[in-house]
Formats: structure tokens, sequence, C-alpha cells
């Protein structure tokens, strides 16, 4: 047989490796009659990056091992190869490969076989597009473990030199050390949180060093392995247990023995000004959740992880599946790999685990969003609303019909969500409604770089949109990103006029004057037209998390915290993620937990009892029916009481503001503008589909006048939310905005210019 011809079932099996890049569909453990199999453990063929990947070679009954031959890129590298037990399988890490394509070949006396690979630089880029500009290097800023910095980046690239120190706990440690245990702490931010002290001789052990006891019942020394390095042009860190006087150098073959053989990925928090920076710390350090590391979970992060450095979710998943290939050509593949993070934390894990199928096997998440647009455009709308009630029609509308408006709890809650929409504006000490902050920026950016409409109009622009502006596109005009913020045809007020709140004059007078916003934020008296296209690749890029792709299938556990009376933090966020996956999976939500109220330890233990349940379920069928199969009975949707100490309250949760149920009692959950206005509970339309202005719109009666006037207000027609947004599209899984061709759904260099 041709090396390039593989049989139907192994070209299955290479599409699927090629499409999610895991070590799932790769256990082949028996390979046709002259053909030896070849796949890729550590990442899909098509996306190596580093010149470095794990391989998996699986050989007929009828070629002897000793025969195998193995080359790289036409180098003979056999001697990385080692046979997996009695097997006919043999596993090694393929180093050394060149840039673009190349091939990986097995030939024996009767087989042989080829793959073919694309290899990246280590600095990327791979699927997110042309490098974002300018950016700025901070490796000599960001502290070791020890105290010590990273040190000056080696290369305009922001590259910096590998670094691995280790710190352990010590027996003298309080066991109420400040933060321990809760990831949430400020203290998780240092670069060693204070129930550790760095190991200073690596080669002996201290004597007042604590043990811990994993979860696989092995019992180590508390030291844990702290790598520190550079990757797609952030710093990344990996931490697993790991005692140096004993432990073999990690590789795939020899992981430390401390190593429960679970991952965690971690996703830090935040979005205004994450722009233009490497970013100085993680979001979250790597040893900031003790409790996992002394179970045995490994956990790997990036500053790029971190929205408050880099707030763009798809170049996120890139990072997360660069640094999860390297764990894994490291130390081995997981068994599985939970993504972990609150508030900007938990939109990442969400939309990485979306729209990189196959990267994250389960989302642990608090105070939970569906995605940063989620904000951003509920955010612009309630920034118009307020608009108007303050300069546009003061006086016209009491405080509690604006609130009533607004769908939000209270005034506060209200101004909080309205000053959302700063993450939109490039407009520098703009005046508006207290506490409004517009053009976020990192001090490490210079001043000379920013954006100014009359001063320096080609200078960097601090969005959201711009931070991923490959993905939404570029105005060729302006050189800013287009946006996708639309609000043609929202009858804003839509329930509040129904319910009798305001009145039809009040409603009318609102959706006359309250206008839109311009590509810099300005208020303007027409209505915002969001570009198609940015809409469509929003979608495509799961920058709109669709929740139909890779979160269809594994579990993900929301112990939703919230706070209605202000901040932003709201519930009706957690309800539409919620919503998103019954749209997506015909109505059921079976793999998501919902719980009200922090849950403590509990709700961890029984999320961590579901993976491992599906992890050991080796039977056939589809990966959604393993997770509905294997969720423990004990985790169903639900609310904590106030009592001491809390009682879990099984409850279904609505979506209501009104006492229908012991847990809805406990948690109202309030609105937003946009469901107000009419719109799904999913805020998943970034633009609707519209439909004529008809008297059946309106609970109230209307004159002929009267309804003479929405049908000049709205010539076009009004939204119909009984109908998909325009544009809205499935995620298309491991999508490419370059250099990758593979799934390339744009070409940001083409179209005017990108950046990542």
């Amino acid at each position: 047989m041709p090396f390039c011809q593989y049989s139907p079932a192994m070209k299955t099996t290479l599409a699927l490796l090629a499409l999610f890049g895991t070590a799932a569909m790769a256990a082949m453990q028996t390979s046709p009659a002259g053909v030896i199999r070849i796949a890729t453990l550590s990442t899909a063929p098509s996306r190596i990056t580093g010149g470095d990947v794990l391989v998996q070679v699986v050989l007929p009954d009828e070629v002897a091992p000793a025969s195998l031959k193995v080359t790289a890129g036409g180098r003979d590298v056999s001697g990385a190869f080692r046979r997996k037990g009695e097997s006919r399988v043999m596993e090694g890490v393929v180093t050394g490969l060149p840039l673009g394509n190349s091939a990986i070949e097995a030939v024996a006396d009767r087989g042989r076989g080829r793959l073919d690979v694309t290899n990246y630089p280590a600095t990327g880029p791979v699927i997110s597009g042309p490098w974002q500009q300018p950016y700025i290097c901070q490796t000599d800023a960001f502290k070791l473990p020890d105290g010590t910095t990273l040190g000056p980046p080696i290369d305009a690239n922001c590259s910096a030199r590998t670094v691995v120190q280790y710190v352990y706990k010590s027996t003298t440690t309080p066991k109420d050390a400040p933060g321990a245990d809760d990831p949430r702490d400020a203290t998780a931010r240092r670069a060693l949180p204070p129930w550790y002290t760095p190991l200073a001789d690596p080669s002996r052990l201290p004597a007042d060093v604590a043990t811990t006891t994993t979860t696989s019942g092995v019992i180590v020394p508390f030291i844990v392995r702290v790598e520190t390095g550079t990757m797609n042009r952030g710093i990344y860190q990996n931490a697993i247990l790991f005692d140096p006087t004993t432990d073999q150098a990690p590789t795939p073959f020899a992981p430390p023995r401390g190593w429960n053989r679970k991952l965690l990925a971690v996703h830090g928090s935040g979005c205004p000004s994450g722009w233009y920076i490497q970013g100085a710390a993680l979001g979250v350090s790597v040893l900031a959740d003790e409790s996992r590391l002394a179970q045995g979970y490994a956990v790997f992060n990036n500053t790029l992880n971190h929205p408050t450095n880099s707030c763009n979710a798809f170049l996120a998943g890139e990072t997360t599946m660069m640094g999860k290939e390297h764990f894994i050509e490291t130390f081995g593949v997981p068994r599985y790999t939970i993504s972990y993070g609150g508030s900007g934390g938990a939109y990442t894990s969400l939309q990485v685990a979306d729209a990189f199928p196959g990267l994250i096997d389960g989302v642990e998440i608090r105070a939970t969003f569906p995605d940063a647009l989620a904000i951003a455009m509920s955010g612009s709308d309630a920034h118009l609303l307020t608009h108007y009630f303050a300069t546009t029609n003061p006086g016209g509308f009491t405080e509690a019909q604006q609130v009533a408006v607004s769908g939000y709890h209270g005034m506060k809650a209200f101004i909080d969500a309205a000053n959302q929409s700063q993450r939109t504006d490039p407009v520098q000490n703009r005046a508006d409604i207290e506490g409004y902050q517009a053009a976020r920026w990192n001090a490490a950016v210079p001043a000379a770089m920013h954006y100014d409409a009359t001063k320096n109009p080609s200078g960097a622009r601090p969005t959201v949109f711009d931070a991923a502006k490959n993905v939404y596109g570029v105005n060729p005009a302006t050189g800013a990103a287009l946006r996708p913020f639309d609000n043609v045809g929202v009858q804003y007020g839509l329930d509040a006029l129904n319910s009798g709140a305001i009145t039809v004059r009040q409603f009318l007078d609102l959706n006359e004057r309250v206008g839109g916003l311009d590509q810099d934020a300005n208020y303007a008296s027409a209505r915002s037209v969001g570009d198609a296209g940015a809409i469509r690749r929003a979608y495509q890029a799961g920058l709109m998390l669709g929740a139909n792709g890779g979160l269809t299938s594994i579990p993900i556990f929301d112990n939703a915290t919230s706070n209605e009376t202000g901040g932003y933090h709201y519930g009706w966020f957690h309800f539409a993620l919620r919503e998103r996956l019954r749209k997506a999976n015909g109505g059921s939500s079976d793999s998501m937990a919902m719980w009200r109220a922090v849950s403590g330890s509990r709700g961890r233990e029984l999320f961590d009892q579901w993976m491992d349940a599906i992890a050991a379920d080796t039977s056939n069928g589809p990966a959604r029916a393993k997770m509905v199969r294997n969720r423990p009975k004990a985790l169903v949707d639900g609310c904590y009481d106030s009592s001491t100490p809390p009682v879990f309250i099984a409850d279904a949760l609505p979506f209501t503001s009104k006492p229908v149920s012991k847990c809805s009692e406990l948690y109202p959950v309030y609105s937003s503008p946009r469901l107000v206005a009419g719109g799904p509970l999913a805020a998943d339309a970034l633009k609707c589909q519209v439909k004529p202005v008809g008297a059946n719109d309106y609970k109230v009666p209307l004159t002929a006048a009267e309804l003479a006037k929405p049908k000049a207000i709205f010539p076009g027609g009004v939204c119909d939310w009984t109908r998909a947004g325009v544009e809205q599209t499935p995620v298309v899984p491991w999508a490419s905005f370059g250099p990758s061709p593979v799934n390339q759904v744009y070409e940001p260099a083409r179209a005017a210019g990108g950046s990542r």
C-alpha cells in the first residue's frame, strides 16, 4: 500500500484527530494488515507548535516492533519511540520538526504509514491571525515564585528563558493561611501565595516539608514544580506535584508520582484594559488552588488567558491549545482537562470549550457570563437608555419607570450595567454618567500609542472589538474594528409598556429618540447598524457563545454567584447560558448543573464524581450520552438557604424575580434592556430579523394615530424575536483566521490588515 493511502476507517480517525486535537480518538490499539497507524497525541497534526509533538504509532500484527523505523522531516527519529508494555503501540516525542509542512513516516518489514504534519513557531500565530500591534513585552516584570523576575525579553516576540523552580508547603504553615483553598482571594494573584516556601536546594528535602495524599492514593511530599516560559507571545506557567529528590526528569513516559493524571486549565478575570500587553502577571496563580494541587491535579495558565491582559477569547483558545500541547509533551496525556474560572475566567472557559471541541473535558465556573459580548452589548443598550433619560428627555420618566425599562433590580444596577459599555469606547476622558471610564488603558502602554480621533487617529484603539479585530474585521477607511452592535428594530421598554409601567407616549418618545452609537461610541441620532460580516464571524469564532460546539457533550458546573443590586455580575447571565444550552440541545440543559449561592466543597466533589465517571465509562456511543448517563443523581439544580449550616434545596430555578419557588424567593433574578424589549433570554441575537409593526405587539390599546407612530419610527419593521438573528450561525469548530488554512473562515490580512 502506498504511503499516502489509508483505509476509510483510518481516514475517519485522522479527520477526527484534526478536528478535536486531543488523544481521545488516537487510542487505536490495532491496525489493519500492512498499515502502520500514526497519530499525534499532544495536538492535531495540522497545529503543531514549537517543533515538538507526542506521536503514537500502532503496528499491525505481522510487523515486528524491532523492525520499525520512524522518520520526521526526513530525519531518523526511531530512537525516540518506546513500546507500551506488550502492546503493538509505540510512542515517542518527535522533536526538531521544521517550520511548515512535513511528514512523519513509519516503515517496517511488512508495513508502512505516513502522517502529514504542519509545525508553527512557539511564538504563534497558528489560527488567531496576524499579531496585535502595538504589543508591550513584560517578561522583566513577571515575578517567579522565588521573587525574581523572568528577565528581559530575548527577542522582539517577547520570548524569554524557561525557568523551573520548586516551592513546598511547610508543616508549620497555618491551616487557615489567608486565601488558602480559595483562588478568588487577592493572595491568589501573588507569584507565591503565603502558604508556600521556595525550595532553596532541590537536591534534598527540608525537614519541615508537608506531605499530601492524592486522589490516586499516593503519598508524596507537598513540593510543587513550577515551570515558567513564553509561548504565543504570552507568559505561561504550569505546576505539578514533583519530588526533585526522587522523581525522574519529567517525560510523557515517566510522569511525576504525585500527578493524578488530571489537568486544570485556569483563566483569569476582567476585560477592560485587556489589550496590547503581554501581561505582567497571571490572573490566577497556578499555585492558588492549594486543594487541587494537594489532590494531585496539574495546572497550566498563560498571561493571555487573563482577560485583563487580553480580552480576546479566541486568542485565549489558541493559547490554551498551545499550553496543553506543551504540557502533554512534558508530562503525558491527562485523563481529562477541566477549565476553571470566575467572571472573565468563566466566559473564557465556556468559549474555549465550545469553540475548540476536545480541548476541554469539563467546565467549573462562577460569577458567570456567556461571553464578553453579553456584557458589552447589554451595556451599550443600557448606556443609550441612561443617555436618553439624563440628556435627551430629562424628567420624562420617574426613577421607577427608568428601572422598569432597564429590567434591572434598581438604579444602581442599571447604571453599573450601563457603564460596562466603556469597554467598547476608545475615547479618553469622555464625560458621561457617574462611574463611566472610557478608554481603559494598562499603564504599560505609552500614551503616545493611544488612539485620539484628532491627535492620533491611527493609534491603538482600546476596545473589546479592536482586541479581536482579526475576527470582526477592519474598516479600511479608519482602521477600526467592525462592530456587531445593532439596535435596529428594537422596541425598548416594550414589556414596561405592556405591563402599564410606562405610557404609550413615553414608549414612543423613547424609541423615536434613543438613537445609537457610532464606531467611536459617540451618541448618534440614528440606530446602530451592526456589520453583517462581523456579526457572522462573532458566531463562527465563538466570540458570541452559541453553546452548540464542544459544550454540547461536556459537564458544566455553574456555582451561580451573582449580585442583583449592582456590580454587573447579574443572575440573568447565568440563565442566558442555560438557555443557550437548551437551544443547542433540543430543550435540554442536562450538561449544566446550576447552584445558587456559594456551595463550598460539596459542589466540586459532585462535579469531580461526574468527571471521573465519564472518564471511566469505556462504553461505545456518543460523548453526550456518556455525559448525561454519568451525571450524579445528587447534582441537581438548586440553591442553599441562609440557615446555619446552609441547607441545599433542590429547585428547577425558574428565571423570575417573583417568589414562585423557594430558590426564586431567596435569589430573585432580574432582567436587562434587551429582554424588556421582548428579546430572548438566551440574549444571543446580535441583530434581529424584523417584521411589520402590528397591533398584536402591544397589550395596551393604541389609537390609530398612536399605532401609526411606531410604523414611522421603525420603517423597516420591528424585531421578530421568534426567529433566529441575522447571520446567526453555529460555531465553526477549530476555526482559523490564519495562518493555518484548516477550517479558515476569514483571512484578516487580505481584508485590511488584522491584529490579534
